[in-house]
């Protein structure tokens, strides 16, 4: 496994959009609110990703990882899936299968031995036995779109494309409360895939190369990596490579894991400067 070593300084008056330049690289340019803490991280390992894979929601559970997959209309011989990785392989092992003519996967969630799942447009989600894989029964919001879930341990949480992320009771499928995410005082849009840790919540920014750290006690946008150097390192890897999106986070060995939407591999990070706060 290749080691890569990466480090991101604290700098003011950083934001980002993401735009390919003639090389397949992806700049960074100002667009986000200013201001924010840049999180300092290194890259200490990569693993094989099945490329093929339109990833949408990334965990890891027991030591196992679960991701689940979209089928975009571009990307006939996709599917919307939701399986098991083997970071040793890259192999991905389907255990659930949506009607894609249908359906549009997008993020998972476990609690209380049930998986969760939200669909992209459709308002429904599906709860499926965490064991046997058996679909227990369908529930409805009434966000306009599902993007990511993930869980604090007692409410599920999702985010919906907007700057809004919503907690949901996992007994009655309702909503418990609603949460603006901010950057300086500024909504913070384009919320993707989640991943809660350490009493904080991380989130994919949709078109960008950052996951943000957000406080969900109020919303506030603690910090962001910049990930543009392991973009770039994908893309010359991967040409086909579409947007950074899905993190897990180990609990047993403290470390994240982050891949994208057709990437060949998944990257494990070390992040000094991604810590509870005090």
């Amino acid at each position: 496994m290749k080691k890569i070593a990466i480090v991101v300084f604290i700098v003011l008056n950083i934001g980002c959009t993401q735009k390919r330049e003639p090389d397949g690289s992806i700049a960074v340019d100002d667009s986000i609110t200013n201001n924010t803490p840049i999180l300092s991280f290194f890259v200490q390992n990569s693993f094989p990703h099945d490329s093929s894979l339109f990833t949408e929601g990334l965990f890891i559970k027991d030591g196992l990882m679960y991701e689940s997959t979209g089928a975009p209309v571009e990307f006939p011989d996709t599917r919307s899936e939701i399986g098991l990785i083997d970071l040793k392989t890259g192999k991905f092992s389907p255990k659930i299968e949506i009607d894609r003519k249908i359906y549009f996967g997008e993020g998972i969630a476990m609690l209380n031995n049930k998986l969760y799942q939200l669909t992209y447009k459709n308002q429904q989600g599906f709860i499926y036995d965490a064991k046997s894989y058996q679909r227990l029964r369908d529930f409805k919001y009434a966000n306009a779109e599902g993007w990511g879930l993930t869980t604090d341990g007692k409410s599920l949480i999702m985010s919906d494309g907007t700057a809004n992320l919503t907690w949901i009771d996992p007994n009655t499928l309702k909503p418990l409360k609603t949460l603006q995410v901010t950057e300086r005082g500024v909504a913070l849009s384009q919320i993707n895939e989640l991943e809660y840790a350490h009493d904080l919540i991380y989130a994919n920014v949709w078109q960008t190369n950052y996951i943000v750290q957000i406080d969900p006690k109020n919303g506030q946008v603690l910090g962001k990596m910049d990930l543009s150097s392991v973009v770039a390192e994908q893309l010359k890897d991967n040409p086909d490579a579409q947007e950074l999106n899905g993190i897990a986070f180990d609990t047993d060995k403290h470390k994240f894991y982050i891949t994208g939407k057709m990437w060949s591999k998944v990257y494990e990070l070390d992040f000094p400067g991604l810590k509870a706060k005090d």
